[in-house]
C-alpha cells in the first residue's frame, strides 16, 4: 500500500486560559519542518473575555489590545488554513506537529470545526514530547522543553511568542527527525 508523503507542521498556539470555550487562542504560530522554512503567524481577537492572568503574564498579550487588534477567529483560522494548504505539496498530508501537542491541538481543532467546519490536518497530530521519549527510552519527567532542548543540543528558552517557539520546536523535531532515519 502506498501511503501519501508526509508535510510536517511546526505549531504552537498562546492562549488566556487551559481550554477552548471557556478561554480564547490568542495567536498562531507556524512553519514548515524543513528548510527554508514557510512560516505563518497571526493574533486573534479573542472570542471568549475568560483569562488567567498567569497566561496572559507568560505571553505578555493583551486581552485589551487584542479585541482592537486581533483578527476575528473565523478570518484568522481561514488564514491558517490556507496558508496550510499552500505549503504541503501535492500528493503530501500535512500533520500538525508541536511540542506536548494535546494543549496546542485541542485549541487549533476546536477553533477548525467551530469556525470552519473541518481541520485542514484531519486527524493527524504528532507530538514532540512523545516521540522523544521513544526515541530517548525515558520517561515523560525528562520531557520538559529545556531538558529536551539542551539533550538534542539546541540553546534558548521558550520566549512564548508562538511563532518563535514553533521555530524551535521545529529545530527540535529535526534532530529527532534524523535520528529515526539513523542520520
Amino acid at each position: 500500500m502506498d501511503y501519501p508523503k508526509e508535510q510536517y507542521i511546526s505549531v504552537d498556539i498562546e492562549t488566556s486560559g487551559p481550554i477552548p470555550g471557556k478561554y480564547a487562542m490568542l495567536s498562531i504560530g507556524a512553519c514548515t519542518i524543513s528548510e527554508p522554512r514557510d512560516s505563518f503567524y497571526i493574533e486573534l481577537k479573542p472570542d471568549v473575555n475568560g483569562f488567567i492572568p498567569e497566561a496572559l503574564a507568560i505571553s505578555q498579550l493583551s486581552m485589551n489590545k487584542l479585541h482592537e487588534t486581533g483578527i476575528p477567529a473565523k478570518d484568522a483560522m481561514l488564514k491558517f488554513s490556507q496558508w496550510v494548504l499552500s505549503v504541503v505539496p501535492a500528493g503530501f498530508q500535512p500533520v500538525f506537529t508541536a511540542f506536548n501537542a494535546p494543549f496546542d491541538w485541542i485549541f487549533v481543532n476546536d477553533y477548525f470545526h467551530r469556525y470552519l467546519g473541518y481541520n485542514p490536518f484531519g486527524h493527524k497530530a504528532l507530538d514532540i514530547k512523545a516521540l522523544y521519549m521513544g526515541l530517548r527510552k525515558t520517561n515523560w519527567n525528562n520531557t520538559s522543553y529545556d531538558s529536551v532542548n539542551r539533550n538534542t543540543g539546541l540553546e534558548g528558552a521558550l520566549t512564548h511568542h508562538a511563532l518563535e517557539d514553533a521555530v524551535q520546536q521545529a529545530k527540535i523535531f529535526e534532530i529527532l527527525l534524523d535520528g529515526l532515519r539513523g542520520n
